[in-house]
């Protein structure tokens, strides 16, 4: 049973910087794509970042591009994804997802297109 679980939300001041993990287990995920998504109240799900976890090849929403670095390491089986110079609208609930059948990277920012989710952990940017 695929189970993702994700830690290192909390509440940062404008400007600085946070790196959420999200432990996988459950099967290999070598031929996965793992995604980042965040969800405000009353707003769909919104895409972060992702990574092939074969070859760490990576994309990210135009809102986070420099800024946000996604990562993988194989030996823990976590990936990472670590947020610089946070802004106030980057706060939202980041949920870890799991999808074993993305081959097209340009579905990877499709929520639909995830088959396992993490329980998402808080972000708070305070301005």
């Amino acid at each position: 049973q695929v189970q993702l679980v994700e830690s290192g939300g909390g509440l940062v001041q404008a400007g600085g910087s946070l790196r959420l993990s999200c432990a996988a287990s459950g099967r290999t995920f070598i031929n996965y794509v793992m995604g980042w998504f965040r969800q405000t109240p009353g707003r769909e799900r919104e895409f972060v970042a992702a990574i092939n976890w074969s070859d760490a090849s990576s994309r990210y929403a135009d809102s986070v591009k420099g800024r946000f670095t996604i990562s993988r390491d194989n030996a823990k089986n976590t990936v990472y994804v670590q947020m610089n110079s946070l802004k106030p609208e980057d706060t939202a609930v980041y949920y870890c997802a799991a999808s074993g059948s993305l081959r097209n990277p340009t579905l990877w920012s499709w929520p639909s297109q995830y088959d396992y989710w993490g329980q998402g952990t808080q972000v708070t940017v305070s301005s």
